[in-house]
């Protein structure tokens, strides 16, 4: 269970960088981080309907960005309760051996 936590964090990590570069491409008023790359409002990936296949992508990301919050949250949730609980004690008496004078 440990590696898996620790391979859905790894997936959850790229997740938000890529979350980061999608936001950070968008198009703003003043065209943001998209000038940047060499394009104009007229010259787009997509076409003419960049700005709203973005915005529905960045949606998309971002429903499985809480999804995978949710989740990483429980399981580490569980991963904890599972370290913290002491080792059983067995609770029948034993007789103890006389000691010698």
């Amino acid at each position: 269970m440990t590696i898996f936590f620790y391979f859905l964090l790894s997936l959850f990590f790229l997740l938000s960088v890529i979350l980061c570069f999608v936001i950070l491409i968008q198009e703003a008023k003043s065209l943001g981080l998209g000038a940047s790359f060499g394009g104009d409002a007229g010259d787009s990936l997509f076409g003419t309907s960049t700005a709203f296949v973005l915005k529905k992508f960045t949606a998309y990301l971002s429903g499985i960005f809480l999804a995978g919050c949710l989740l990483l949250s429980v399981m580490s949730a569980s991963l904890g309760r599972k370290s913290a609980l002491p080792t059983p004690v067995s609770t029948e008496k034993t007789q103890e051996a006389p000691k010698e004078t």
